[in-house]
């Protein structure tokens, strides 16, 4: 450190200045138009997948502003994900023995606990849909399934499988239960970059990292960025969660078709996330280059106003504007490889991606839809 003082280092980073000003300009934009909303504060950060580099990171509408929530980081700062973290319970079932055509029962569910309060998952809408194949469950966010999902494999596992992909504030915490797929653990943007990071890339995990080289006041370079790239998802599997992360029409029954999600010309994949009581509002979407994060909040943990809408206020313009913004200055892949161990089969009424080998698990001519809904406990 003292070296750095004294100006004896020479320090290159990945952040792009101007692209950094930019996205400055659009959070304190959006924060300032959604205030109706009680949206206090933005941040959002922009990563390279494949080399862990930071492009840009906002950590507040205005860091330098103390006064109005300034000298806050939120990309660094612990919030709950809601469902943003599903990425994870979906990328574990995908990787046992669940495909995207795996029905999942979206009926009413009461959990008790022993000494404890009973715990009864609830969708955004408010509403049941019955019996869903987990395609449709993932894109419109339902939350009764991936509960459902979470008591079959164990939340412990789905903590492992987000540690593998990145989450590290979940090291060490053991007070938690099934609440886990909705986002009961708190979680850094930081980390949760890294983890959609790995679905851009193809299942790869390459930390994030900023500092690109070092050289000393001789100009010898004394580091060097190396990335590492460490393989912890089946490429089959990330590219499953990619395409229906990017399929407008499976997410149309909760977000409609013509949603802000949308960005008309280029295959981008998204997940949005609200937590209890609206705190927390995520918008996180990638394509193969570039990984694109959005948070509205306050700082203080207050509520947002009720009437915010998932996918439609909040994160969500923000996210679509950085997004578009990204894609006109890197430009979005045109040609999408299917990975060699990826099939495709008439399923359920439409053509499905599944992991070869898992293409004959699931009986493809079964019924679903909504039967009448009896509530169930365990």
């Amino acid at each position: 450190l003292s070296e750095v003082e004294r100006g004896g280092l020479s320090v290159i980073t990945s952040i792009d200045l101007s692209l950094q000003e930019e996205v400055e300009k659009m959070v304190a934009e959006e924060v300032e138009a959604n205030a109706y909303l009680n949206i206090g504060n933005g941040a959002s950060l922009i990563t390279t997948p494949s080399s862990g580099d930071i492009l840009a990171m906002v950590g507040s509408k205005n860091y330098f502003d103390e006064e109005n929530d300034g000298n806050v980081n939120l990309t660094t700062a612990l919030r709950q994900p809601g469902s943003a973290i599903k990425v994870v319970t979906y990328s574990l079932a995908l990787s046992g023995d669940y495909t995207e055509a795996t029905i999942l029962d979206d009926t009413p569910l009461t959990i008790h606990n022993e000494g404890g309060p009973s715990y009864t998952p609830v969708n955004y809408d408010g509403a049941y849909h019955g019996r869903v194949p987990l395609r449709t469950a993932f894109a419109n966010s339902f939350n009764v399934p991936p509960v459902r999902i979470a008591q079959k494999l164990g939340p412990k596992s789905i903590k492992e499988m987000g540690e593998k992909m990145g989450i590290t504030s979940w090291q060490g915490r053991n007070n938690y239960g099934v609440s886990i797929t909705l986002g009961g653990l708190e979680v850094r943007m930081i980390d949760m970059a890294t983890a959609y990071g790995v679905i851009a890339n193809g299942g790869n995990r390459v930390d994030l990292n900023p500092i690109l080289s070092v050289k000393d006041s001789f100009g010898k370079t004394i580091y060097e960025k190396d990335p590492i790239s460490i393989p912890v998802l089946d490429e089959g599997v990330a590219f499953i969660i990619s395409d229906i992360l990017a399929d407008n029409n499976a997410r149309s029954g909760a977000f409609g078709t013509n949603s802000i999600l949308n960005i008309p010309g280029a295959r981008v994949s998204v997940k949005t996330g609200t937590t209890d009581s609206k705190r927390d509002n995520w918008t996180i979407g990638f394509t193969p280059n570039v990984v694109v994060a959005t948070w509205v909040g306050n700082n203080d943990n207050s509520p947002l106003n009720p009437a915010l809408a998932s996918g439609i206020t909040g994160a969500a313009p923000m996210w679509n504007k950085i997004m578009t913004y990204m894609l006109d200055k890197i430009g979005a892949p045109s040609v999408y490889v299917v990975p060699a161990n990826v099939v495709k089969k008439f399923c359920l009424g439409q053509d499905r991606y599944f992991v070869k080998g898992t293409e004959n698990s699931v009986n493809c001519r079964a019924a679903f839809g909504t039967p009448s809904p009896s509530p169930q406990t365990n």
